[in-house]
């Protein structure tokens, strides 16, 4: 799934990228199946089917959900017609932040990168506790162990952070095998829902634009954009590709169309099989069984057996991808003096940021276990500490990463305008126009409808102090931002360069 040079043509052992002849992470090692796979794990496509889609249709009651999937594939194609060109011109681990720092100037390029490295923290550790309660309930069910949430946790996360270690083509590897079986057992019960349909049989409903009227859209919106989460990390993997300039793109296309038109279908699947006027009222009554439940009664219980197992390897697989962009956004940060220099080196012959992923996995430490020690609950109840660090952490990150894609369509614009480009890319400026708009659009619906989509009331703090931490980590990194300017408006220039730093200290030093 990778694609891999001779070892003639190899960089030599040993290479760091903290001082070393290229101040990068190892080229050459993802090809387009490896990216393509590392990219969409983080999308979790079963966890997605069986747990944001019932979800959404019993908190928000909206039938035509498979239409929202299908509105916001063309919202988010029309991101990725501007995000992909610019990938053309901007090779760096930093993505998000770096493309804003080349448009909108490195100040706004220090406040994004601090909301991306939270944002990209929150979706990894957020997983953690729903993945800890799957696990010890099929322990419980299979083995008849009952063990705490926290324990198959906390040996995810080793793991997580061991792979994270490890050269990403392994990694790769596993995700996509996870992936591609997660993938194929969705289908089949996309088939088996179309073969065996509700009373109402193959109704088209769920598609008609009258389903989605009522209060509960623009929050709808909010739960099914996480679910597309993860295709925009391809430029995140830049440098370690042989043609970034081709493969970037690529991937980013064939995702978000993949995804937009995996997700509808197979969120249709669910209402042919419920039923549209019944779907609703099984989600509420199933909610996270929705899926397990409809495919008992066509596909017996040994399917369902074993789609609850890769309900849990699709959680594993997502955590990994998450972890290995949060781990590269740190090795960005540190060689550009974001972050500690010593987080901007890589590790011995791999290549791979391991003082990052070190990092990220002590972060997710900290939290899982704070979670551990306040859960006072019986095993088995998935209250408080457990759904809260899923739904609590997973919806700031989704909230994050909605603000940097309207920051980066803004951002392209500015770009080529400078550049004197407008003309030659007036439609890709148009559509990054368009897709800011309507980002901007669903992060208010985020922010407004928080609440509701953390479970708390309208007047809790949560509504106001969870969303605030993404508007914190953007205050303090534009204050960072500042400050470097004054004090070492060198580094400050350089804020998003990446490896192109390096090579022009290195111009410089050989005209000196």
């Amino acid at each position: 799934m990778t694609t891999e040079k001779s070892s003639a043509s190899r960089p030599a052992a040993g290479i760091s990228t903290f001082k070393g002849q290229e101040r990068a992470l190892r080229a050459d090692r993802l090809g387009t199946g490896g990216l393509l796979l590392s990219v969409l794990a983080a999308t979790a496509p079963l966890m997605v089917v069986a747990g944001v889609m019932p979800t959404t249709f019993a908190v928000m009651g909206i039938v035509g959900q498979p239409l929202l999937f299908v509105v916001l594939g063309v919202v988010l194609i029309l991101f990725s017609v501007g995000y992909a060109e610019m990938s053309r011109h901007v090779h760096n681990a930093g993505a998000f932040y770096a493309y804003i720092s080349r448009g909108l100037g490195g100040t706004a390029g220090a406040g994004a990168a601090l909301v991306a490295l939270v944002a990209y923290n929150a979706l990894q550790v957020g997983i953690y506790g729903i993945f800890g309660f799957e696990v010890s309930g099929l322990f419980s069910t299979y083995a008849h162990l009952d063990i705490a949430w926290w324990i198959p946790a906390l040996v995810a996360l080793a793991v997580v952070g061991a792979l994270g270690w490890l050269k990403i083509d392994l990694n790769a590897r596993v995700l996509g095998v996870l992936l591609i079986v997660e993938v194929i057992l969705v289908v089949i019960f996309d088939v088996a829902a179309v073969a065996d349909p509700a009373k109402q049989g193959l109704s088209l409903h769920a598609f008609n634009p009258d389903t989605l009227s009522g209060a509960g859209v623009g929050t709808a919106l909010c739960f099914c954009i996480a679910a597309f989460l993860g295709f925009e990390q391809a430029p995140v993997y830049a440098e370690e590709t042989s043609r970034p300039h081709i493969l970037v793109p690529r991937v980013m296309f064939l995702a978000v169309g993949g995804v937009a038109v995996f997700f509808a279908v197979s969120c249709w699947a669910l209402t042919v099989a419920a039923g549209p006027s019944q779907v609703v009222g099984v989600a509420q009554k199933e909610s996270a069984g929705m899926l397990f439940s409809l495919t008992d009664s066509r596909l017996g219980g040994t399917f369902t057996d074993v789609l609850h197992v890769l309900f849990v390897t699709g959680m594993f697989a997502a955590m990994l991808s998450f972890h290995n962009v949060v781990a590269r956004y740190t090795f960005a940060m540190g060689r550009e003096g974001l972050l500690p220099r010593a987080f901007g080196r890589t590790t011995g012959t791999s290549g791979a940021p391991g003082t990052g992923s070190l990092l990220q996995t002590a972060v997710a430490a900290v939290i899982v276990i704070v979670f551990a020690v306040a859960d006072d609950k019986p095993t088995g109840d998935p209250t408080a500490p457990v759904l809260h660090l899923f739904t609590w952490f997973g919806n700031i990150g989704a909230l994050g990463v909605i603000v940097l894609m309207a920051a980066a369509s803004v951002s392209v614009i500015v770009f080529f305008a400078r550049r004197g480009a407008v003309a030659a890319q007036a439609w890709r400026l148009v559509t990054s126009a368009l897709a800011a708009v309507a980002l901007l659009v669903i992060a208010g619906y985020t922010v407004k409808d928080f609440d509701v989509l953390v479970g708390a009331g309208p007047d809790s703090a949560l509504s106001w102090v969870l969303p605030g931490t993404i508007g914190l980590a953007l205050v303090v990194g534009l204050l960072q931002g500042l400050l470097l300017r004054s004090r070492a408006p060198e580094a400050h220039a350089r804020i998003g360069l990446g490896n192109e730093a390096f090579q022009l200290d290195k111009a410089a030093q050989e005209t000196a």
